[in-house]
């Protein structure tokens, strides 16, 4: 069509002058438009692939799959597997051996299945397999299938830097499962409902769809919108928990803690939201709303004339990987007219033992030279060095409620609470003990040399308003025990 255009236009001005001339070349580009779209071709499941593709096309592949299936009345099928374990290499020994490991990987997966399946990757950890059309693709055999996938995935892998072991998380549904009107995107979209469930169920773990999983991630992407909304509303709030200082009884710092008021459910689970924000990577935008509402507090309490020393906010690896949080969180200080000191950077040890070098190390090692202090919170579940401690510059150890927990009536917890305490003591480490639920536990403590405590037995969290009330209260309480003390001495 294209290749008479010349000629139409001469003979369009010859026939019809100027008017016909306008005409053909106002149709020129539509006709250009359709000329070029009828010659895209379509992905050709049959011609090799790239090893990386994006989701759009991992969609129209599973759609040309799909219809070939449906044509011969075969099925097909979906498998997405998860590589647990790349993004720890990578933090320790950058990305060469990622792209190592991505190549073997995709071999390995290429090897266990047939001439006519297709094997991509579909993200840094992620890769996708589907399956030519089939006439026996039941849910025996495609278990069988992923269970023979996900054992030779974990073989020991070789690269430059040493041996890995990596963990596979696999997901998985046939298009028989989803009904005659299935399309492809829906297709892969069950298979990464069914890894999301297999990843939630702990390392190495098979996940087949099913009706229930829809629903559930229906329910957690409408939390998502929800979370989302609440979010801009400012229906997420810190609310904060105080830590008293054994020696004195004073206030020595409050503990900032997300908590959700939705309109109609009430106080939402942090536990619910926290793990639907981290699966859609909105971690950052709490961790901005809870800091800037935590300085915005501290800055009312200093008008009040309450003295609260300071408030501590919880970081997670996501946010500690964030190459401006120093920057950002700098800003917020200056902005809210806060020194450094008075905001302490909770960091658990599961981050410090597995991020000794990269982005994550210099943010702490950044906020503690910024003059922020870095609280190591739930001290004794992981396995950070001493060396750890104090390349990081941890100034305080948060002691796990697990040791607390009947320290006043188990005496093999109390040595161990001893233990953790002469530690901290011999390398000049604050401490502050959580989850202290009995007065016993809180004098307990104290005579063992623990430095705070925070806990139920203390004060629940509450919002910033009802702080200051309680501040207030406690103040006036500590205050009338001081001249209690005078007067009986």
């Amino acid at each position: 069509m294209l290749a008479f255009l010349p000629a139409l236009t001469l003979a369009g001005y010859w026939l019809g002058g100027e008017i016909a001339l306008l005409v053909v070349a106002l149709g020129l580009p539509a006709l250009y438009a359709i000329s070029a779209d009828s010659d895209v071709e379509p992905l050709d499941p049959t011609r090799p692939l790239p090893d990386l593709i994006d989701i759009t096309m991992a969609n129209d592949l599973a759609e040309q799959i799909l219809a070939r299936a449906t044509g011969f009345d075969l099925s097909t099928a979906c498998f997405v597997i998860e590589a647990e374990g790349l993004e720890d290499i990578r933090r320790r020994s950058g990305d060469d051996p990622i792209h190592s490991l991505h190549g073997s990987i995709l071999r390995r997966l290429r090897r266990e299945v047939r001439r006519g399946d297709r094997v991509v990757r579909i993200g840094d950890t992620r890769f996708l397999v589907l399956l030519a059309p089939s006439l026996r693709l039941d849910l025996e055999a495609l278990l069988t299938m992923a269970d023979r996938i996900q054992r030779s995935l974990e073989e020991p892998c070789d690269t430059e830097t040493g041996t890995h072991y990596l963990s596979f998380a696999v997901g998985f549904c046939g298009s028989h499962r989803l009904g005659d009107d299935v399309t492809g995107p829906q297709l892969v979209e069950a298979a990464q409902t069914a890894l999301a469930e297999a990843v939630s169920n702990g390392p190495s773990a098979i996940r087949a769809w099913s009706d229930s999983m829809s629903a559930e991630r229906k329910a957690r992407k409408t939390l998502l919108h929800e979370i989302e909304r609440a979010l801009a509303l400012g229906q997420i709030q810190p609310w904060f928990q105080p830590q008293i200082c054994t020696s004195t009884g004073s206030i020595s710092g409050v503990e900032a803690l997300a908590r959700w008021l939705h309109p109609t459910r009430g106080i939402v689970s942090p536990k619910e939201f926290l793990t639907v924000l981290a699966e859609a990577g909105q971690l950052d935008r709490l961790s901005e709303v809870i800091l800037e509402q935590s300085l915005t507090a501290m800055r009312a309490w200093d008008a009040e004339g309450i003295i609260i020393p300071q408030v501590s906010v919880n970081f997670t690896d996501v946010e500690l990987r964030n190459p401006h949080l120093v920057e950002r969180i700098k800003w917020e200080l200056d902005r809210h007219g806060m020194a450094p000191s008075r905001l302490g950077i909770e960091v658990l040890e599961t981050v410090i033992a597995e991020s000794p070098e990269g982005i994550v190390a210099r943010n702490i090692v950044g906020l503690s030279k910024l003059g922020c202090q870095v609280d190591l919170d739930d001290f004794g579940t992981g396995h950070a060095s001493i060396t750890a401690l104090r390349r990081f510059t941890v100034h305080r150890l948060k002691i796990d409620r697990s040791f607390v927990t009947r320290v006043d009536r188990d005496e093999e917890q109390r040595r161990m609470l001893a233990a953790v305490l002469g530690l901290a003591d011999r390398l000049g480490l604050k401490t502050v003990a959580e989850g202290v639920e009995s007065v016993s536990e809180h004098a307990l403590l104290s005579q063992l040399g623990c430095d705070h405590v925070q806990g139920f037995g203390i004060a629940r969290p509450m919002p910033a308003d009802q702080m200051a009330d309680w501040a207030k209260r406690h103040g006036a309480k500590i205050a009338k025990a001081r001249n209690l003390g005078r007067s009986t001495g």
